[in-house]
């Protein structure tokens, strides 16, 4: 079963720390930054990422924007390391203030806000929520979270609670971006890395390929499956990286 090895590259993980992957947290981080936003239409490239969030250098011809989208996701990842070092509880505030800092500087009227409009979702199937039920649902999420986070295994709830969040997507920007934070405060608060979603063409269509099947055909474990794979991919980089 592939959660009982990825438990085993956990364990494999936790004795391989040292200064070294201090070092190697970071350039990952940095990887992350760049692929999530790069899934939802950024175009920095890598060296421009690092160079944005290390140097604090404008790079010509880049949007405002798409800078702000490197340095509010940097902030982003340092706050959700926090809240699983200080083991705070992941409740719908903390949600709240992961997109607030997401949209920082971008969309202030919205950031860390519900949507009060109906949104339609471009070349998907899946129509989400009328804004009257957000709470609600985002309610009934936490709820599930909370029921559900002794149960099952730690990746599976938080693959589980990217793509509900998704599926809801309760807000006017930044969903994917938040869901994808939250997943990876769910596997920080277990002991695991943070995992990264690729953003090339091919893992895109992938990515939103099995999130679709989750959410209009109600089959969930090519989901389930894509994140735990990718999980895997990054836990394998990290430990040939250290080692």
């Amino acid at each position: 079963m592939v959660y009982n090895y990825l438990d085993s590259l956990k364990e494999k993980l936790n004795g391989l720390r040292n200064k070294q992957s201090e070092k190697v947290a970071k350039a990952f981080d940095i990887e992350y930054t760049y692929e999530s936003n790069k899934i939802e239409g950024n175009t920095l490239t890598l060296q421009e990422t690092a160079l944005v969030i290390e140097k604090g250098l404008t790079i010509g011809g880049k949007s405002l924007n798409e800078h702000l989208e490197a340095i509010n996701h940097t902030f982003a990842i340092e706050y959700i390391k926090d809240i699983a070092r200080q083991k705070e509880a992941i409740s719908e505030r903390v949600l709240l203030d992961i997109h607030k800092l997401i949209l920082q500087g971008i969309d202030n009227n919205n950031a860390g806000r519900y949507r009060t409009v109906q949104v339609l979702i471009s070349g998907a199937r899946h129509v989400p929520p009328q804004p009257y039920l957000i709470q609600k649902e985002m309610e009934s999420l936490f709820l599930w979270y909370e029921e559900n986070k002794h149960k099952i295994h730690p990746v599976e709830l938080a693959a589980e609670m990217h793509e509900r969040l998704v599926t809801i997507h309760p807000f006017i920007d930044g969903n994917g971006r938040t869901a994808r934070l939250l997943m990876n405060l769910i596997l920080l608060q277990y002991g695991f890395p943070i995992a990264i979603l690729k953003g090339d063409s091919e893992s895109r269509l992938k990515y939103y390929g099995t999130l679709e099947a989750a959410q209009t055909e109600h089959n969930k474990q090519p989901f389930l499956e894509f994140i735990a794979q990718n999980i895997l991919d990054t836990m394998e980089r990290i430990i040939r990286t250290i080692e």
